[in-house]
């Protein structure tokens, strides 16, 4: 059994548009659509940044149940692994209801640290380069682009580990292995 040191989060995605730079051909300027529609989905993820191994799923909402459902996964993809997760403080990742599989460990980050957590790098990425200037006419639509955005992340561990590997996690004798 291999021991291996996870990080999770929760990322919101919905129909409210991302405007961001972007080139366009002189001497036109880029038309990007806009929109405020408030409808939102929640992609849940795991990562483990020496190797850049991402557990991911896309769900409705973001609850305890849901938190139940994620870590019996992750428990699946890390399968045969001893996992030490590292989470916020939200209230689902410590409610009692909470199932946490026999090789799961879960300890929480310090209070008001996302700066700790290397998921919030993936979020970062997904909205800059598959959300940025797209006006999603429906939940549907925004729930494809953040599958197919996640599924590009799962098939390239070695980008997932570019974004998440911090300077200070490096200082910590520890192996994928």
């Amino acid at each position: 059994m291999k021991f291996r040191v996870l990080f999770q989060d929760e990322g919101r995605f919905g129909r409210i548009s991302d405007r961001r730079r972007c080139w366009g051909p002189l001497p036109r300027r880029p038309e990007v659509g806009q929109q405020v529609i408030r409808e939102y989905i929640y992609s849940l993820a795991a990562v483990c940044p020496w190797d850049g191994q991402l557990a991911a799923l896309i769900m409705p909402t973001v609850d305890t149940e849901i938190m139940s459902i994620f870590l019996a996964h992750t428990a699946e993809v890390f399968q045969g692994d001893y996992c030490l997760m590292f989470l916020d403080g939200a209230g689902w990742h410590k409610a009692r209801e909470l199932r946490i599989p026999p090789n799961l460990r879960l300890l929480p980050l310090p209070p008001y640290s996302p700066e700790l957590n290397p998921v919030e790098h993936l979020w970062d990425y997904l909205r800059e380069n598959h959300f940025a200037n797209h006006a999603l006419q429906s939940l549907d639509e925004v729930e494809e682009l953040l599958m197919q955005a996640l599924h590009h992340l799962i098939l390239k561990p070695e980008l997932v580990r570019s974004m998440t590997s911090y300077n200070w996690l490096n200082t910590i004798p520890l192996t994928a292995n």
